[in-house]
Parts: C-alpha cells; structure tokens; sequence
C-alpha cells in the first residue's frame, strides 16, 4: 500500500523538490500551500503537470489548526517545511516567526496526538550560532543569533517535548545551508548569480567572509526520503550536511568562473547581519546521518560542488524571466 504523506510548505525551494521526489518514489501526497488570493501555487506552478497531477493540492495554513486536523486524517507522515526563513526578516518582524515557527509546528504536533500519524520537522543550522568547535554535533549547545533562529529552537523543543511527554513519533531534520533551482534571492547563491547576471557583473553583498557548508538541493531531498524508510521516529535529531565548506568570498570566484565573467563585490551596508547577529561558520558533523538514515550526499566535494553550482547558474539563466523586475531590489 502506497504511504501517504501530508508534506507543508510544498510550494517552496525545497518543498516544491521534494514533492517531485515523494512522486517518483510512488508516495501518495498531499500537499499545503500557504493560501493566497491569486490562487498561486508557488514552484509548483512550474513543476510537470504530470507530477501535479498526481498531487492533491491545499490552500491554507500552518497557523489555522483545523486545516492541519481536517486534512491529516489516515495519513502515515507529516513532513514539515512550512516556516517563515528569511533571517533579517526575523529582526523586523518577530511575532510572525514566532505564530507561524512556533505556534504553527504546535497545531502540527498537538493534531499528530490526535490523528495517530509520524512527524518529519525540518530544523536549521542557524540554532548552532557560533560554536566552539567543530564539525557541529547535534548534541552541541543551541545559541541563537537571530529570532529566526530562536523560534526554530523553540520548534525543535517542543518536537522533543512531544515525542518525550506523549510518544509522538517525531524525527528532526537539520539542513545546513541548501541551494539549487527554485531558490529566491534572499539566498546568496541566486543572489550572486543573478546580480552578477544583470548587473554588468557587479554584485553588491554584506560580509563576505563567513564559511558556509552548501548542500545541493537534491542531497537533502533525498535525506527526507531516507528518514520516511525509518521504522520508527524516535525524536531523533539529524544534521542534514556534508563536509565541503566554502567562504562566500570563494563562492563568488567560483560562480565568476562558471559564468567567464569578471565580477566586482561592492560591500552594502543594508545587507550586514547585526554585529552580534553574523555565525561566522557552520559545518555538520555527518555521523548520525551516516549510521541512522544511510544518508550519503553526492556534491560533497569540490568538483562536485562545482557541478552542481554549474547545473544551478545554467537554471537561472534559463529562468531569468522569474527574477528580472526584482533582481535590483535587496528583499530581506
């Protein structure tokens, strides 16, 4: 019998991938995507209709328990990638980190005690802030440097609470940082790339000197696929990163050579992190990975990172129509 998923946050970067992915693998899906007037489904709206076809398709929100309870009856598994991201957003608008991050995963988790159905949470790397040491283990000590990653804190909290307290089967998924096709440009890769695009190679960024571990977004795809084959959800908590790690200095190198164009970084204020705010660096300790989802990523090297920032400039260039109007405009 064909398990069936309720996945959040579908029309998203990651989301509107692993939807294709859930699809291919003969998964039954359901699939939330935040309301809106115009009816506009996100990525999915770019996606093969093919794969739509299969999907069933619901507006709402996270925020308004009686969709999460109507909609997840007889399912097996909740997947959760609905959350408001953007971290210098989460300075300006904290409560609404806090309703959709914290009081949303709530609805989702109280509704999984009722409706008897296993939690997949998606994390984020940012609850680390600025270690002592490194790889980053998942029992190192949570320091959040932003309410964004404060709420996510509070998220993965109340996961454990509910998994410890009512035996709700829950696994936590930490992404490090993810790129690829689909993503905005509040990310910096899609924002290197496109301003270097349009902008006569000049690209205007905050500091450049941070050290990120990037993850393909197919890798960590294929790392939720392998946490729906785990017999039991145990209140695991897994990083979801690889071990190449890269300066956002040496990123722009890397894209200006994909792209044989010269680039030129001109420094934007608007775009620094408050001085206390800035993680300095973030790379994932991949041993539970390993030996609890079997999860082992394919870009996690130098040549293969660069494949994959290759495949994702050839996307956006092909895909310029989706950002052009706003390319000029530093969405926070």
């Amino acid at each position: 019998m064909r398990k069936k998923i309720f996945l959040t946050g579908s029309e998203g970067f990651i989301g509107s991938h692993l939807l294709e992915l859930l699809v291919k693998n003969n998964f039954n899906v359901k699939a939330l995507c935040l309301y809106n007037s115009f009816n506009n489904w996100g990525w999915l709206d770019t996606i093969d209709k093919k794969i739509l076809k299969e999907v069933e398709i619901i507006s709402g929100d996270i925020r308004d328990k009686d969709i999460i309870l109507k909609h997840t009856k007889k399912i097996d598994t909740l997947i959760n990638l609905a959350a408001l991201i953007a971290i210098p957003y989460s300075y300006q608008a904290t409560e609404s980190f806090i309703q959709t991050n914290v009081v949303g995963l709530n609805n989702i988790l109280s509704t999984a005690l009722k409706n008897e159905f296993n939690v997949i949470h998606t994390s984020t790397s940012e609850v680390y802030g600025n270690p002592d040491s490194f790889p980053l283990k998942e029992e190192n000590r949570v320091f959040a440097k932003s309410p964004y990653a404060a709420t996510k804190i509070a998220g993965d909290q109340l996961c454990l609470s509910y998994n410890r307290s009512f035996k709700v089967p829950v696994t936590i998924l930490r992404p490090f940082n993810t790129f690829g096709p689909r993503q905005s440009l509040r990310a910096i890769i899609p924002t290197v790339i496109c301003q270097a695009i349009l902008n006569d190679g000049v690209v205007k960024l905050g500091n450049i000197y941070p050290k990120r571990n990037f993850n393909y977004v197919n890798d960590i795809a294929d790392g939720f696929l392998k946490a729906l084959n785990l017999k039991k959800h145990k209140g695991d908590l897994i990083n979801l990163g690889g071990s190449f790690e890269i300066s956002i200095k040496d990123l722009v190198s890397m894209v200006s050579n994909i792209l044989q164009k010269k680039i030129r970084i001109e420094k934007d204020p608007t775009r620094l992190r408050p001085a206390k705010g800035e993680v300095e660096r973030l790379i994932a300790s991949r041993v539970k990975s390993q030996s609890i989802l079997k999860w082992n990523p394919k870009y996690d090297n130098k040549k293969n990172f660069n494949n994959a920032l290759d495949q994702t400039v050839k996307w956006y260039q092909q895909n310029l129509k989706f950002f052009i109007d706003k390319s000029r405009i530093y969405n926070i």
